[in-house]
């Protein structure tokens, strides 16, 4: 039979010593044929075509709400007037910056503030975090407010104003005044079309406080703030929402002229179903100036801060009002 070189490679065997001294073969694989090298100027394989396959970039993974960005608005990063996505439809940031009143250099602080729980990604993409800071904020500033405006009024009585100007139901009626719910960004589970709650507008009133700090330093928060909080100030220290104006009519009176005062009322106005009342308090014989309101209780309580107003300007000191001994 003819051999092949192919045969007489696998006969090839190796010397190697072996127990006894001697040698014994140990058969080995042929070895690899070589190949020839390629001729000047030729390659051995078709060059890779990279350019006709580019490589795709990962990008980085976005919130679900934040989803429909790219298919209904071009990305423009912070530049002003960059559209943001409430559910299936965009959020238009530069509309939202002229309702707020304040033009953020920042946008995405803006974005934050407006993003409900339900439509973010992870919480903490939320405005959860903005909300907790924007609370502190909105205290702070409503307190020195409080505290600058009525330099004789008690704690007792500065808290209890506090309390109802920073309260939920205000919080939320100011984003409701501001259309805030246009811009807000929520999930499936909370429908935009329906109510939205309470607490959820109140969140976002806060979170807006907070954003303005952050983006524009304490001066731009305070007059976003004053702008919505003063009128409500001086609606509640006028007696309209609680501020007992003639609990502390009466403690200043007892305590400085041993009286209770009274309250007359001088005129009545409107048909019956709708009468307005205009009513002076009197502290023995001393009758204060009379003011209108919309029921007995509502005027009595503004006839008694004139009244305070009025003894305040008179020297009596309305500041140990409330105090006892």
């Amino acid at each position: 039979m003819k051999r092949t070189k192919q045969d007489e490679g696998e006969d090839r065997a190796v010397a190697v010593p072996s127990d006894g001294g001697g040698t014994k073969k140990r058969a080995t694989r042929p070895a690899a044929a070589k190949k020839p090298p390629a001729a000047a100027g030729v390659l051995a394989q078709p060059p890779l075509q990279l350019q006709s396959q580019p490589v795709p970039q990962s990008e980085p993974s976005s919130p679900p709400a934040l989803a429909a960005v790219a298919a209904q608005a071009p990305s423009r990063g912070n530049e002003p007037g960059a559209l943001a996505p409430r559910g299936d439809r965009p959020v238009d940031l530069v509309a939202c910056q002229e309702r707020i009143g304040h033009t953020f250099r920042d946008e995405s602080i803006l974005l934050a503030a407006l993003t409900h729980a339900s439509g973010a990604a992870h919480r903490l993409a939320s405005n959860e975090r903005l909300e907790f800071l924007g609370d502190a904020i909105l205290g702070f500033i409503v307190c020195d407010t409080l505290y600058q405006m009525f330099p004789h009024s008690l704690e007792g009585d500065l808290t209890r104003v506090k309390s109802v100007v920073v309260s939920r139901e205000t919080c939320g009626r100011i984003s409701e005044q501001l259309g805030l719910t246009e811009f807000l960004i929520v999930g499936k589970g909370l429908a935009v079309n329906s109510a939205v709650p309470v607490s959820v507008l109140s969140d976002l009133f806060e979170s807006i406080v907070a954003a303005i700090y952050l983006d524009g330093g304490i001066e731009p928060a305070r007059r976003f703030v004053s702008r919505w909080m003063e009128p409500e100030i001086e609606q509640v220290s006028s007696g309209a929402q609680g501020a007992n104006h003639k609990s502390l009519l009466q403690q200043l009176s007892q305590r400085d002229f041993s009286v209770t005062p009274t309250y007359e009322v001088m005129e009545e106005s409107g048909p019956d179903h709708s009468k307005s009342f205009h009513v002076s308090a009197f502290i023995g014989e001393q009758r204060y100036t009379p003011a209108w309101g919309r029921n007995k209780k509502e005027a009595e309580q503004r006839a008694a801060s004139n009244a305070l107003v009025e003894l305040r300007a008179a020297g009596v000191g309305i500041a140990d009002a409330g105090r006892r001994g």
